[in-house]
């Protein structure tokens, strides 16, 4: 059984300047740079009927290309913190293009999306890091430089069944546009 979700892929030049965030923190699981990306929605692991049909429904999906803004760096979690991310800027196209992923996979028979979607790149998978430490990290590195780029497409990804990071796989690219 496939392991899907969708995402937005990142440009090369933000990948490159979102690994000089990495390292300094302990308990971090860093994600490799070339897995970096905003997922839109998280399908899990589906039968290859289901597959197909997310694969064809997401094809439906017309939108125009979209500016994406990275606003700095952040942490999931709370008192328990769970992740470092790159804030993206929820913007109305953006959150409209996610909208319609949901319609789509919803379409094809998968369960509702849970969580309230809160666009972000992870960049690091957190075990056992103190609040404090994490607290400390974004302080010295939390100020991540605004970066805005154009998506023209979106991509169903699969992944092998683990904790998460990666590697992922490009099933199939969706022009926007």
């Amino acid at each position: 059984m496939p392991r899907l979700f969708t995402g937005l892929e990142l440009p090369t030049d933000l990948a490159a300047a979102l690994t000089g965030a990495r390292g300094g923190l302990h308990g971090a699981r860093w994600i490799d740079p070339e897995n970096y990306h905003i997922t839109l929605r998280f399908i899990g692991d589906v039968d290859h009927g289901l597959a197909r049909d997310v694969y064809g429904l997401l094809a439906e999906i017309h939108r125009d290309p979209l500016e994406v803004t990275i606003e700095g760096l952040d942490a999931f979690g709370g008192k328990r913190p769970r992740a470092i991310v790159a804030r993206v800027v929820p913007d109305r196209a953006l959150l409209e293009l996610q909208a319609a992923h949901e319609r789509q996979i919803r379409k094809a028979g998968a369960a509702p999306e849970g969580r309230k979607f809160s666009p972000h790149i992870t960049l690091a998978r957190l075990r056992d890091a103190s609040p404090l430490d994490v607290a400390d990290y974004l302080a010295v590195r939390g100020a991540f430089p605004r970066f805005t780029f154009t998506a023209r497409r979106f991509v169903l990804y699969s992944s092998r069944d683990s904790v998460g990071g990666g590697p992922y796989v490009v099933e199939a690219a969706y022009p926007l546009g």
